[in-house]
C-alpha cells in the first residue's frame, strides 16, 4: 500500500484523507524529517515540534488562497513537504537544491522570504491590509514561536494589529511553556466551545437582545467583562487580550483532532486572534527531544545515537576557542560579564554561564535590547562582551551607533559567523559586517588569521577602550597551536607573512591562508607575492600597506565580505587620501545575496580558494603593467 504523503502534491489532497489517515501522515513526515536532516542537516527539533499543526493549518485553510506566514521559518520543512516539493526534499540545504527556510521562488505557499525571527506579525499585517485595500479574499495566519515573542518587533506587530482591528490570525507555537494538564485541558475546552458557531450565534443574539434593554450597554459591556474574566482566571492570555487580540487556548499541539476543530472555528471569527498551541520540541524523536537544544540545528547525524557525523581530526572549532577564552577572560577580569541573544550554546557562552552563572545573560532574540543593555552594562563600570552571530548583529545596527559608539562605550562585539554560512543561507550569511561595522566612528574592527589570534584579539578587546568588534568564521579553526599566554596585539598594527617583489596581497580574517597558499601557487609561475595579514579593517595599518605597496607596485585585497563598502573599500580609501595610485585589485564576495550551500562549494564559486585567487590574481597581472614608482605619488 502507497504510503499516504505520496499522493500528497498539495495542500487540497489533505481534504480527502480521514482524521486517522491525516495522524499516520504526521508519523510519515516525521520519519522523512529525521531521516532527511540525519543526511543534509538543519533544523530537527522545532520541526518534528510543528508536524500536527502543519496538517492542521493545511487541511483547514486554503494555501495559498489563504496565506501561512512563518516566523523565521525554520519550522516550516513539513509545509514544504506538502506543498509540492517532497520529490526534491531530500536537497534540502544542498546547492541547487530547496533551501532551509520558506523561499517566494521556490513556491507560492511561501508568502514571505525569512530567516530572521519575529518579523511574521509585522509582515502578516501589511498582508490582510493590503488584501482589504484591494478587496480581495482569504485568510492571513501567522505561526510565531514562543523564543521569537521575546523580540521587540513581535510585540510592535501585535500591538498595531490590536489597534488595525484586521481579521489577523497569530498561531503561538509555544514549546516551553509548563501548565498543568488540569488547566490546560480546561482552557482547551472552553476555548473550543466559546469560539464555536453556536457559541457566537448565542453570544451576538444575547448581545442584541441586552442592548435594547434599558441600561442595556452597560450590561453588553459585563457580559464581555465576564467572558474575559473567565479566560484570563483560567489562561495566560490577559497580555493579548490587552493588546486587542482575541486569545483562544492553551490548545494541545499534537492532538489533530483537537487542532482542527479549533482552527475551523477561529477561521470564522472577525478582527485578531492569537491561538496559543502547546508542542513539544522534538516529538516523536527520543534524542531530540531529550536534548532539543542541540537537535535545534545541527549537521548531519547518525539516526540510531542523534550522535554527529563529524571528522575526528578536525581543529577546534573558532567558536570552541572562544569559548574557552572567555572562561579565562572572565577568570582573569572579574568586571567581564557576557550576553548573547539566545543563543548560549550556538555562541560558545555555555561554559561561561556555568562558571559564571551571576555574570552571564541571555536576553531572548531581542539583540537591539542586547547591545543597549551592554551599554547600561558598560556606563556601569563593567566590560560587556556582546556574542551574536554576524547575520543578527545587523538588526542591532541603529543600536551600535546610537547608544555604544556615539558615547564611545567600552563594549566589545563577538561576531561568530562572519562570512560565507553555508547551507542556511541569504539570511544567514555573514556577509556585510565589515562594511556595516567599518563606517562607525570610534569603532575598532579585527578579524583573526586563525583560532590562535583569535584568542589574542579578545584578550586586546577587553584591555583596549571604546567599541571594538572581533569577527570570526564559522567552523574548524586552521589548526594552529594554542598560546598558553595571552598577549595583546597592537592596536592597528598588521604582520608580514610573507615578502617578495611583484605583487602585494593584503589578506583580512579567515582569508590571510589562502592567500598564502595563492602566493606559493604564484611562486610557481615565477610571480613573487608579499603577504600581508592585515588584522585590523578599522583602523588599517597604513604604513605597513603603503610601504609594501610601494615596493611593489600592485596590490590585491581579499576578504570574504561584500566587496561594497568593505576591507578592499577601505584600503583604496587610504591610496586616495595619500594622493598614491596604485594598479588595485579587490577579491571578494559580489553584490548579491549568497545562495544556500557547502561553504567550500561557495568558497569554489566565489573565487576564495588559494587557486581562484592565485588564478585571478595571474590573469589581472597580465593586463596590468608594473608602474614607475616614481609617478605613484605624482
Amino acid at each position: 500500500m502507497a504510503k499516504l504523503l505520496e499522493k500528497v502534491n498539495s495542500p487540497a489532497d489533505l481534504k480527502k484523507f480521514r482524521l486517522r489517515q491525516l495522524e499516520k501522515l504526521t508519523e510519515e513526515l516525521r520519519e522523512v524529517i529525521v531521516k532527511t536532516v540525519a543526511e543534509t542537516g538543519g533544523h530537527l527539533a522545532p520541526n518534528l515540534g510543528v508536524i500536527e499543526l502543519t496538517v492542521a493549518l493545511h487541511y483547514v485553510f486554503d494555501s495559498p488562497k489563504d496565506k501561512i506566514v512563518w516566523d523565521v521559518g525554520h519550522q516550516a520543512y513539513a509545509h514544504k513537504l506538502l506543498t509540492g516539493r517532497r520529490d526534491k526534499f531530500h536537497t534540502l540545504r544542498q546547492y541547487g537544491g530547496i533551501a532551509g527556510f520558506p523561499k517566494r521562488s521556490e513556491s507560492p505557499h511561501d508568502i514571505v522570504d525569512v530567516g530572521h525571527s519575529s518579523t511574521s506579525i509585522s509582515a502578516a499585517l501589511g498582508l490582510v491590509t493590503a488584501q482589504d485595500f484591494l478587496k480581495q479574499e482569504g485568510k492571513v495566519v501567522v505561526v510565531i514561536g514562543d523564543g521569537s515573542m521575546t523580540a521587540g518587533l513581535a510585540f510592535e506587530g501585535l500591538n498595531n494589529a490590536g489597534h488595525l482591528k484586521k481579521d489577523l490570525i497569530v498561531i503561538l507555537n509555544d514549546n516551553e511553556m509548563s501548565i498543568s494538564p488540569n488547566v490546560g485541558a480546561l482552557s482547551s475546552f472552553l476555548s473550543r466551545k466559546l469560539t464555536g458557531p453556536v457559541a457566537r450565534r448565542l453570544k451576538r443574539e444575547l448581545e442584541s437582545f441586552v442592548s435594547h434593554l434599558p441600561g442595556g450597554e452597560h450590561l453588553v459591556t459585563a457580559i464581555r467583562k465576564s467572558e474575559d474574566a473567565i479566560k484570563c482566571l483560567l489562561t495566560p492570555g490577559m497580555l493579548f487580550e490587552a493588546l486587542g487580540f482575541r486569545y483562544v487556548g492553551p490548545i494541545p499541539g499534537h492532538n489533530l483532532e483537537t487542532l482542527i476543530d479549533t482552527l475551523r472555528n477561529v477561521k470564522n471569527l472577525e478582527g485578531p486572534t492569537l491561538v496559543h498551541v502547546l508542542t513539544k520540541k522534538g516529538k516523536g524523536y527520543r534524542p531530540a527531544e531529550e536534548e532539543p537544544e542541540k537537535f535545534h540545528g545541527l549537521g548531519p547525524f547518525d539516526i540510531k545515537t542523534g550522535k554527529p557525523k563529524t571528522s575526528k581530526n578536525k581543529p577546534p572549532s573558532y567558536t570552541s576557542v572562544f569559548s574557552k577564552t572567555m572562561v579565562r577572560l572572565g577568570e582573569m577580569e572579574p568586571r567581564l560579564v557576557a550576553i548573547t541573544a539566545a543563543m548560549p550554546s550556538g555562541t560558545g557562552l555555555k561554559a561561561f554561564s556555568e562558571r559564571f552563572p551571576e555574570r552571564f545573560f541571555d536576553v531572548g532574540i531581542a539583540e537591539q535590547h542586547a547591545v543597549t543593555f551592554a551599554a547600561g552594562l558598560a556606563l556601569g563600570g563593567m566590560i560587556p562582551v556582546c556574542a551574536i552571530y554576524s547575520t543578527f548583529l545587523q538588526r542591532a545596527f541603529d543600536q551600535i551607533i546610537h547608544d555604544v559608539a556615539l558615547t564611545n562605550l567600552h563594549v566589545v562585539f563577538a561576531i561568530d559567523r562572519a562570512g560565507i554560512v553555508g547551507e542556511d543561507g541569504p539570511t544567514h550569511q555573514g556577509q556585510f559586517d565589515l562594511t556595516y561595522l567599518r563606517l562607525i566612528p570610534n569603532m575598532i574592527v579585527m578579524a583573526p588569521k586563525d583560532e590562535n589570534e583569535l584568542q589574542h584579539m579578545l584578550y586586546t578587546a577587553v584591555k583596549c577602550q571604546g567599541p571594538v568588534a572581533v569577527r570570526y568564521p564559522r567552523g574548524a579553526g586552521e589548526g594552529a597551536s594554542l598560546d598558553w599566554e595571552l598577549k595583546e596585539i597592537p592596536i592597528g598594527k598588521g604582520e608580514i607573512f610573507r615578502e617578495g617583489e611583484d605583487i602585494l596581497l593584503v589578506a583580512i580574517g579567515n582569508m590571510v591562508y589562502p592567500a598564502l597558499k595563492a602566493a606559493d601557487l604564484l611562486a610557481k609561475e615565477g610571480l613573487s607575492a608579499t603577504v600581508i595579514n592585515a588584522r585590523f579593517v578599522k583602523p588599517l595599518d597604513e604604513d605597513l600597506i603603503t610601504e609594501w605597496a610601494l615596493r611593489t607596485g600592485r596590490v590585491v585585497t581579499i576578504e570574504e565580505n561584500t566587496l561594497l563598502g568593505g576591507f578592499g573599500s577601505a584600503v583604496l580609501e587610504l591610496f586616495q587620501q595619500k594622493g598614491l595610485r596604485f594598479p588595485v585589485k579587490r577579491i571578494g564576495l559580489p553584490d548579491k545575496f549568497i545562495e544556500h550551500g557547502a561553504p567550500a562549494l561557495l568558497r569554489e564559486k566565489y573565487g576564495l580558494t588559494p587557486e581562484k585567487i592565485a588564478e585571478e590574481v595571474k590573469d589581472w597581472l597580465l593586463h596590468q603593467e608594473r608602474p614607475d614608482i616614481r609617478v605613484l605619488t605624482a
